[in-house]
């Protein structure tokens, strides 16, 4: 099913209050994002995480991003695998009156009912639609995508292990990596 959307939002993730720092640094993420997005009038680049001192949460992103004027339907887009961990969000049933909220799933990774925690189960059959509502927030719509085995996980290993990553991303982007000497051990120290 397609979202209909008509442009998306890439918000690179700022310092995330549930995992440890990104590998790369703001300016590096900021500088490889734009390169990859160049050339794609749909993308819009939101640098408003990188702006924040201290943690940064999706559901405070969504805040501002409806502070800044935003009052028609806004969806974020999710894999099936964080739609699984969706209630270890902070505020996650609040993301709810900000957002839709579009769950990519790919093989291997499906919405399983009979996997998601009560409170979520509840949300999900509440909140399920087959189509995108008109209204700014509040359904869960899933839809197939491509399945491509790349992770970013994956690019920061094969260049680690000294493999090349060139036809796992854009070339601007690889070029960038190869001449900032990004990820070029298992620790990602340059």
């Amino acid at each position: 099913m397609a979202l209909g959307l008509s442009y998306v939002r890439w918000v690179p993730t700022g310092k995330p209050g549930h995992r440890g720092d990104a590998v790369a640094g703001q300016t590096d993420r900021l500088a490889m994002l734009r390169l990859a997005l160049a050339n794609h009038a749909g993308f819009v680049l939101d640098d408003g995480e990188f702006r924040i001192d201290g943690p940064t949460y999706t559901v405070n992103t969504l805040a501002r991003i409806r502070r800044e004027g935003s009052d028609g339907p806004l969806v974020l887009l999710i894999g099936a695998d964080q739609f699984l961990a969706l209630e270890t969000w902070k505020d996650w049933t609040h993301l709810l009156n900000l957002a839709h909220i579009g769950v990519a799933e790919r093989p291997g990774h499906v919405i399983d009912v009979a996997r998601l925690a009560p409170a979520l189960a509840k949300e999900w059959a509440a909140r399920r639609s087959d189509s995108l509502p008109a209204r700014p927030a509040g359904a869960i719509v899933r839809f197939s995508m491509t399945a491509l085995d790349i992770s970013s996980t994956a690019i920061r290993g094969h260049i680690a292990a000294g493999r090349s990553a060139r036809y796992l991303l854009p070339d601007a982007v690889w070029e960038y990596m190869i001449s900032n000497k990004l990820y070029l051990n298992p620790q990602g120290a340059k």
